[in-house]
């Protein structure tokens, strides 16, 4: 039997984040350049994209670019942004035919103009749609959204909106990226690497990780079965003893 099948329906993760790594090892490996790699990390978004609606998961969060990405040559990033904006246009009429909202998190003032058109275009596009929530970390790290996070909180105590004694998590959960999105219940990390890399640092706290030695390009659907199977066989305390919770 396979993974697909030994999952629990009833026990989906309604909200799984992803930090795709090995794009550029994968591509070395195979001896091209690192942008090969890309555009096969690509392919493997798009099914996992796909497996996740068909499942019912309710968010998928992909780590897609940094903002510490920016610090790589620029010939990496411009055709980092060439891909997004070429994948966005390809992908957008296969979201609307599989009912997939396009959302993101991150600083999108520091994308070019003409691939923050095409997102913002996607995301309208879709804005109506009622299935899976796709959302794309991009120039993102979670040090930026919660200084952004402090820098809105603050203010509002300045100009008298808020009481200082008023703050608490759920002030710093309001104000953040994410606010309207639950937190990630699974977080699935490829490349074999052990670290969370700036991601999602707030929302993390109670989530169940996974890290798996594939590459991102060669994570397959059984893979990602594999990961949810392995997240309902564990036991989400969330601060109690197990005989609180059963």
């Amino acid at each position: 039997m396979g993974y697909k099948e030994q999952i629990l329906k009833d026990r989906l993760p309604r909200h799984i984040a992803i930090i795709m790594d090995g794009n550029g090892r994968w591509a070395k490996r195979q001896g091209m350049a690192r942008m090969f790699g890309h555009r096969q990390g690509v392919d493997t978004v798009h099914r996992i994209t796909e497996v996740a609606a068909e499942l019912g998961v309710e968010y998928l969060t992909l780590y897609a670019f940094s903002t510490e990405n920016w610090n790589r040559p620029k010939e990496e990033v411009d055709a980092l942004m060439s891909l997004l904006i070429d994948t966005i246009v390809k992908e957008t009429p296969t979201l609307m035919k599989n009912n997939i909202r396009l959302l993101t998190i991150g600083d999108l003032e520091r994308l070019p103009e003409n691939a923050k058109k095409k997102f913002l275009a996607c995301m309208e596009e879709t804005s109506g749609n009622t299935g899976l929530h796709l959302v794309i970390a991009l120039s993102y790290s979670s040090r930026w959204e919660l200084i952004e996070a402090a820098k809105n909180i603050a203010a509002s105590v300045q100009q008298g909106d808020l009481l200082l004694e008023d703050i608490n998590e759920e002030t710093i959960s309001a104000h953040l990226t994410t606010a309207n999105m639950p937190d990630p219940d699974l977080l699935i990390r490829t490349s074999g690497e052990l670290r969370i890399s700036n991601f999602l640092l707030w929302q993390l706290a109670y989530t169940e990780l996974y890290f798996t030695d594939c590459l991102w390009p060669e994570f397959t659907e059984e893979e990602f079965y594999r990961a949810i199977v392995n997240y309902q066989h564990r036991e989400r305390r969330f601060g109690k003893t197990s005989e609180q919770i059963r």
